[in-house]
């Protein structure tokens, strides 16, 4: 069975594309479910049925699993099934039948377009005081050996000299991108400087699944962008800082948790609610639907492959309608 398991894991990375985070979560899912079935007297994964992997399944409920934990399970025993199929370990696709939880998708919390200005002017309204309070940081190289950059909360260096003014503009330019391009953290820290083409203002982004796609940003952001680029970037560059485009204090690649909380130092200090990167993909979507946008050039936008994963946020627009109706109309 580990063979089998080795095998699936390199299918899912090498054929299907799919990503560290995603390969990781099948695998671990995978492992639990032929647990389950040698538990249950399977002494060969030809033996694995259709009722071990309900049987998997209700145990996980009863344990206390979100249903959307219970969707993904019940997804990678299917692509699992479907693959040791193909594959002659399994005489049947024998989890093809089965039916997936349907997950519960709760309305994303998005900024006003006011409260989105404010969170783009807060690295305008930070003072070298404010800065102070709140620098720290490591560099670390994680599993994939790209040196990044774990800033701290406002992503404020441990030195002195123009490295604080740098910091600004580099804040500035994440919170720009992030709100202008709706890109994913990781997509955003993963940019390189060659993937800007500043001629059309448009962003190469690699998503999920090594999907790639362009993205345009408007005039804030390149703004944004000449600042750092000019003033910025070679004040942090370090030989290890190879193409990256957004940088830690020390010339690492920025790190998506140093990001996240750059973000919510920003949000915090601007008064605002607790936000997210993704809570500004999420704004960001969502003020481009209000504004008039096709919902398939936001799902282009956006990176997703189902127009019904961007659907949501027609339901963002319509609740934010009716709250505004309740609010002021006489006989709401």
């Amino acid at each position: 069975m580990r063979e089998a398991v080795d095998d699936f894991a390199d299918h899912l990375a090498r054929v299907r594309n799919r990503s560290a985070h995603t390969v990781r979560a099948y695998v671990t899912d995978l492992v639990s479910l032929l647990d389950h079935a040698v538990r249950m007297g399977c002494a060969d994964l030809s033996e694995l049925d259709l009722t071990v992997v309900r049987s998997w399944l209700a145990k996980q409920r009863t344990m206390g699993a979100a249903r959307t934990s219970l969707a993904r399970r019940a997804a990678a025993a299917r692509t699992f099934s479907a693959w040791a199929h193909r594959a002659g370990l399994l005489a049947a696709d024998v989890a093809a039948p089965l039916a997936s939880p349907k997950a519960h998708r709760e309305l994303p919390t998005v900024l006003r377009a006011d409260q989105a200005a404010a969170l783009m002017a807060a690295p305008d309204a930070t003072d070298r005081e404010g800065l102070d309070a709140r620098r720290a940081g490591d560099d670390v190289a994680p599993a994939d050996g790209r040196s990044v950059d774990t800033a701290g909360r406002a992503g404020v260096p441990p030195t002195g000299g123009d490295e604080p003014e740098a910091v600004l503009l580099r804040d500035r330019l994440l919170l720009e991108l992030l709100y202008a391009t709706g890109v994913r953290i990781s997509e955003a820290c993963g940019l390189d400087v060659t993937d800007v083409d500043q001629a059309r203002r448009v962003v190469r982004v690699l998503g999920k699944g090594g999907r790639e796609r362009a993205v345009p940003y408007g005039v804030p952001a390149q703004r944004a962008l000449d600042a750092w680029l000019a003033h910025g970037r070679p004040a942090l560059v370090a030989p290890r800082s190879g193409g990256a485009l957004l940088l830690g204090a020390r010339g690492g690649r920025l790190n998506p948790t140093s990001a996240r909380r750059i973000v919510a130092g920003y949000a915090e200090a601007a008064g605002l609610p607790r936000v997210t990167p993704h809570g500004l993909r999420h704004s960001a979507a969502t003020h481009l639907l209000e504004g008039g946008a096709d919902l398939r050039a936001v799902q282009e936008l956006l990176g997703h492959s189902s127009l019904a994963s961007t659907q949501i946020y027609t339901h963002v627009s319509v609740e934010r309608l009716r709250a505004a109706y309740r609010q002021a109309h006489p006989r709401a």
